[in-house]
């Protein structure tokens, strides 16, 4: 059996001795937790706690590029951020099982936001301002870098065979486009360690507080990334809204270069151009075609060639 085949079909019975070679004393009980690019599983202890094993896609991150989200996540959690870092175990904290890296994560209570409401902008604007300050200090030189390069070449190929016959031209004369902004234009001032998939479905709600969970997206680019992401509706008078009272909170700890701005619609484009590249990379995954039945549909490419092309106007 292959790798791709171990990730596939893992069997909770099967790695729970694994599990238990870590020093976890398990109950046998096992649920699998929904994420479409890992494995996650919560594991409930004797000792009526429980934790979350992660099991990474394979060939996605190297031990090395899994690390450095690691570190990051536990200097966060050193400076009082709320987030669920990692566990280390004797002195690591990414662990192999069937040629599969795997992280130990403690369970948090909570759950995941159904909308985050407008009181609530200021605060995680506060905590955004945190992330960053940390973020500044170093690049993860492990980890990919927001741009044409990195993002947009890559998606542009997975895509070819993927595309609408009827709208390909259109399609990928936009994404052209896009790759020509951020070759001429986009030149941030700062590029810093992001969160990088900063929305709602990345935080928990404890009762109490936020609490931000799930760094496999953590990359280098413009803080404006996880702004946008965090602020972002279809209506433009709630988009600004709730960006204007993200910053509110961001500016009591950290100073906001304005120019980023400029950057938020071109990173919204690469950002649909990247989701999709990254469905054509999952497509042999069986779960894929059965989550994303839509993905071969005329209806689906005609819509987000429409998108990017309405992007690519307000571009130019």
């Amino acid at each position: 059996m292959g790798i791709s085949e171990h990730f596939y079909q893992i069997d909770p019975h099967h790695f729970l001795s694994f599990i238990e070679g870590l020093g976890f004393e398990t109950t046998g009980q096992v649920y699998q937790l929904n994420s479409y690019e890992n494995r996650v599983f919560d594991i409930f202890l004797e000792n009526q706690k429980r934790i979350v094993a992660k099991f990474y896609r394979p060939e996605r991150w190297t031990k090395q590029s899994i690390q450095q989200e690691h570190a990051f996540s536990q200097e966060l959690a050193a400076d009082g951020f709320p987030i669920i870092a990692p566990m280390t175990i004797d002195g690591t904290s990414v662990f192999e099982w069937k040629n599969m890296f795997v992280a130990i994560f403690p369970r948090a209570a909570g759950r995941n936001p159904d909308e985050i409401m407008p009181k609530d902008f200021s605060t995680l604007g506060g905590y955004l301002a945190r992330l960053h300050n940390v973020g500044a200090k170093k690049i993860a030189d492990q980890r990919l870098t927001i741009g044409a390069e990195d993002f947009l070449y890559p998606a542009e190929g997975a895509l070819q065979n993927f595309v609408a016959p009827e709208v390909k031209n259109r399609y990928f004369a936009a994404v052209e486009q896009i790759i020509t902004y951020f070759e001429e234009r986009y030149n941030p001032h700062r590029i810093i360690r992001l969160q990088g998939d900063c929305h709602k479905g990345n935080l928990i709600h404890n009762g109490e507080d936020f609490v931000f969970v799930d760094f496999d997206d953590f990359c280098n680019g413009p803080a404006v990334q996880d702004l946008w992401m965090l602020t972002y509706s279809p209506d433009p008078e709630e988009r600004e809204e709730n960006f204007s009272a993200l910053l509110e909170g961001y500016t009591k700890l950290r100073d906001w270069d304005e120019s980023e701005e400029q950057y938020i619609e071109a990173l919204r484009a690469l950002r649909i151009v990247h989701y999709a590249g990254w469905i054509a990379r999952r497509w042999q995954d069986p779960h894929f075609p059965k989550l994303f039945p839509q993905f071969l549909t005329y209806s689906y490419w005609a819509e987000e060639a429409e998108a990017l092309e309405k992007i690519v106007w307000t571009l130019e």
